[in-house]
């Protein structure tokens, strides 16, 4: 998880992502760098637009929750556009277990 806060940090602060930066936010934090897992961080993070995919994930949990006065025990049907939103965030998922 580190790695991701990391690429949250570089990208709040406005500043490129890349294997050497990355590297010393986690050593500045105290973490000893994985090179090969900050290189698979960088080359999952190239061409996404962080901020549409946190502002995504921050609504996807509200999208998900029940409506009110609603007591389905069913899952709700998930609509296909959304799975087509998520699929590019399995790859950056199975990077940290």
């Amino acid at each position: 998880m580190e790695y991701v806060y990391a690429a949250m940090l570089l990208h709040a602060a406005e500043k490129d992502i890349d294997e050497k930066t990355v590297s010393a936010i986690l050593k500045a934090a105290g973490v000893k760098a994985d090179d090969s897992r900050v290189k698979a961080l960088v080359a999952s993070l190239a061409g996404v637009d962080i901020a549409d995919a946190m502002a995504q994930a921050v609504a996807a949990p509200a999208a998900a929750a029940p409506a009110a006065g609603g007591s389905s025990d069913a899952p709700a049907p998930v609509e296909e556009e959304e799975e087509e939103e998520e699929a590019g965030f399995d790859g950056l998922g199975s990077l940290f277990g």
